[in-house]
């Protein structure tokens, strides 16, 4: 039985509990599932209601019961953050239940078993009933993939990164040009724009912040990963 913790340390772990973080104009639900610890994520707006998905990545019983448990009816949309299985496994059988629209970025959408309503690009919107969540494509990790940046009504941003920025580096590459366009990418888009104070949410595990790690970016250049 799915159960969801309002005191939120963004810090979950497969098959336990989801958590709740507030924020101005929304909720953030955090679940880990599937044995490769992937986050999905619920964001709702506390105003309208509206709540898109992010990564039906696995565990498909566990993911319906969440939203069926916070948002009944309300799911508005399905985004997959790339083209890698262990971020869709969930997905069929998900977007089957509740009914609801996918969306992926372009150059991914033909890796992934539904095939997405929305096709996304670069500097696309999302909205979200009172709110906006702009596609940032970030190269390298995959060609298609993308975070999704939420800023609060207070003006703080939210980033949604999928595999492309984690605590202490950026995802995974297979070749040193993927790793500089990745790395190019997360810096010239993410970090350069955004304050220290914005919040980063990955595709696995805890999440940090913009500010945790700039000053490590140089480090990250010159180590290769």
């Amino acid at each position: 039985m799915v159960s969801v913790d309002r005191h939120y340390t963004g810090h979950v772990t497969a098959g336990g509990d989801a958590e709740q973080r507030d924020i101005p104009g929304a909720h953030i639900v955090k679940m880990s599932v599937g044995p490769m610890d992937n986050n999905t994520y619920l964001i709702q707006s506390t105003t309208t209601g509206a709540t898109v998905l992010i990564d039906a990545a696995n565990d498909a019983d566990r993911i319906i019961e969440l939203t069926a448990l916070e948002t009944p009816g309300q799911v508005e949309q399905i985004i997959t953050t790339h083209r890698h299985p262990d971020h869709w496994q969930a997905l069929t059988a998900v977007t089957k239940t509740l009914d609801a629209p996918t969306a992926a970025h372009t150059l991914d959408a033909d890796h992934i078993p539904v095939r997405p309503d929305r096709l996304l690009e670069d500097g696309d919107t999302i909205e979200l009933g009172d709110l906006t969540l702009h596609v940032i494509h970030l190269r390298g990790h995959t060609p298609g993939s993308i975070a999704l940046a939420l800023t609060d009504n207070e003006g703080h941003t939210h980033l949604f990164t999928g595999d492309s920025l984690f605590p202490g580096g950026v995802g995974k590459t297979h070749s040193p040009a993927d790793f500089d366009t990745l790395l190019t990418d997360v810096t010239t888009k993410l970090f350069d724009p955004y304050p220290d104070d914005t919040v980063v949410y990955p595709g696995h595990g805890d999440d940090t912040t913009l500010g945790a790690d700039r000053a490590n970016l140089p480090e990250w250049r010159a180590r290769g990963w």
